[in-house]
């Protein structure tokens, strides 16, 4: 009796457990790419969630929540993108000093007036994680008012941001 508890236990132990491994990605094990998103008549919340997956590597088989996994992403034409009704003068945008009395609020088309990756990059990043993590990520996007950009270099593949799911 003795024995046969004492082979199933060891069939138990000698399971491949190899096929069960989920693989992690890690700095040493992703593919970085370059990509060009072009924001012409694009929605600006549109635009800019998808290229927030872009940035945290989403659309990847092997994406990891705390490795930076995304792409490098170019925004071109960001001065041509679109914000339905009357939002480039009605929404507003606050932030505070931390100061008393310091709280401060600007508008989408004051945002622009000041550099158009200014707009960009505070809407991708209220979609990107709150941490150290997420300003890293920022750092992988850039943004230019017209179809020139100085990245050609690295080769960026063009993709149209609508078949993005």
């Amino acid at each position: 009796m003795k024995a046969r508890f004492l082979v199933l236990i060891y069939k138990e132990i000698t399971v491949d457990t190899l096929s069960f491994k989920t693989i992690s990605a890690n700095k040493a094990t992703v593919n970085k790419e370059w990509v060009v998103v072009d924001a012409t008549g694009q929605s600006l919340g549109r635009i800019c969630t998808k290229v927030a997956k872009l940035l945290r590597g989403k659309y990847k088989p092997n994406f990891t929540p705390h490795v930076d996994c995304g792409d490098n992403v170019i925004i071109i034409n960001a001065d041509k993108v679109v914000l339905t009704g009357n939002k480039w003068n009605d929404r507003i945008y606050f932030k505070h000093t931390g100061y008393p009395g310091g709280q401060r609020e600007i508008t989408p088309a004051q945002l622009m007036a000041k550099g158009e990756d200014r707009l960009f990059r505070k809407v991708v990043k209220g979609m990107l994680p709150k941490n150290r993590l997420g300003d890293k990520l920022l750092n992988n996007l850039y943004v230019y008012a017209g179809s020139e950009h100085k990245h050609e270099a690295q080769q960026p593949k063009s993709i149209d941001i609508n078949s993005l799911n």
